[in-house]
């Protein structure tokens, strides 16, 4: 029997319900902002972050999680006494500022959040440190300051063994003219970004299939990857803040852009105008997601409705520019390439990936 998220326990449909609802309830709070000199723009709700606008800049907020990730960390630190906590702290941010990045604001202050179940945890000087260091290279990497934070102990509701990583970053936008709002046009090109593996997504369904895995997360992924299964989940995210810094200071217009992390592809047709999204250009899958899906196993449309299987971040930009900002993605340090275009056709909404024969319609992407 095939393995799937829902499977691991996440139901997006239930998940997706309550979040709309909370944008619906949201709004109506929307005045308050009034008496601050600021208002809410009329598309901000249900993109990756949320936008205030002032008269000459905006400020932008994004509260984010780390998911269970660190449970992989956990079980690789006993089975191995090697500790991945540095690495888990620097994808705690990354899932932050990736968001924050999506509507061009740049991250001033980052606040992590740490809640356990036991004083306790901190007592592990090695684990604790590598979380303090990692957190702290992760806003460097962000060009953000470590603002401050919470370490709730939380008996009852947190495991005594484990940790719940979150945080939370504001960012700006000035001048105003630098948000990017989602003008995207027929015949955009689509170029994606390289993740580093599952980066924050999809992590109950790998917990899943490591507990079917005679050795765990020890287990060798192969395909030409000389890493175990664990050590291979537990590369740190990237962290894409340095492209969008740089197309903002040479000038160069970025149409829209998506973190790809939760619903997979999916996530690459946010955007609430209906588009198609033709990826003409997929890289093969890499080994990771080759060994989970081969040993789940793991449907290929499941795995591309659920990890971003090799992709982080997705940028929609004018045919005309699209070498620019590959140039532009390499010269910032990041693994870019021109992954297809974007098609207007009618009131049709979708992500078509013909090589690989998958396409998610509108209707499998409900976060609005």
């Amino acid at each position: 029997m095939s393995l799937s998220y829902e499977k691991s326990g996440v139901r997006y449909d239930e998940l997706d319900a309550f979040k709309r609802a909370c944008q619906k309830a949201a709004r109506t709070t929307a005045s308050a902002l009034a008496s601050h000199g600021y208002a809410e723009p009329a598309t901000t709700r249900g993109e990756s972050a949320y936008l205030i606008e002032a008269a000459d800049h905006y400020l932008a907020h994004v509260e984010e999680g780390l998911g269970t990730k660190n449970l992989v960390a956990d079980a690789v630190y006993a089975a191995t006494g090697h500790c991945f906590y540095r690495e888990i702290a620097i994808d705690t941010v990354a899932t932050i500022v990736n968001d924050l990045i999506t509507c061009g604001a740049l991250p001033i202050s980052v606040a992590m959040h740490a809640a356990v179940g036991d004083s306790g945890w901190f007592a592990d000087s090695t684990r604790t440190m590598a979380l303090v260091d990692g957190f702290a290279d992760g806003c460097r990497s962000a060009g953000a300051v470590w603002g401050g934070g919470e370490t709730p102990t939380l008996g009852g509701v947190v495991e005594p063994e484990a940790i719940v990583l979150a945080g939370s970053a504001i960012g700006k936008i000035s001048p105003k003219s630098l948000r990017i709002v989602g003008d995207v046009r027929d015949g955009d090109a689509i170029i994606f970004f390289a993740s580093s593996g599952v980066q924050t997504n999809g992590l109950s369904l790998c917990r899943r299939l490591a507990e079917q895995l005679t050795n765990g997360y020890q287990t060798p992924i192969g395909h030409g990857d000389p890493r175990s299964f664990g050590e291979a989940l537990l590369a740190p995210s990237v962290i894409y803040v340095a492209f969008v810094r740089e197309c903002q200071r040479i000038g160069l217009k970025l149409n829209y852009v998506a973190h790809v992390t939760g619903h997979g592809w999916r996530k690459l047709m946010r955007l609430e105008e209906p588009f198609v999204y033709e990826i003409t250009a997929p890289r093969p899958a890499p080994a990771l997601f080759q060994f989970m899906i081969e040993s789940g196993p793991i449907e290929r449309r499941e795995a591309y409705a659920t990890f971003n299987m090799g992709v982080g971040f997705a940028a929609y930009v004018s045919a005309a520019s699209a070498d620019q900002v590959l140039a532009v993605a390499k010269a910032t340090g990041y693994d870019a390439w021109l992954a297809g275009h974007v098609r207007k056709d009618g009131t049709r909404k979708a992500v078509e990936v013909p090589s690989l024969g998958l396409t998610f319609d509108g209707s499998t992407l409900q976060v609005r």
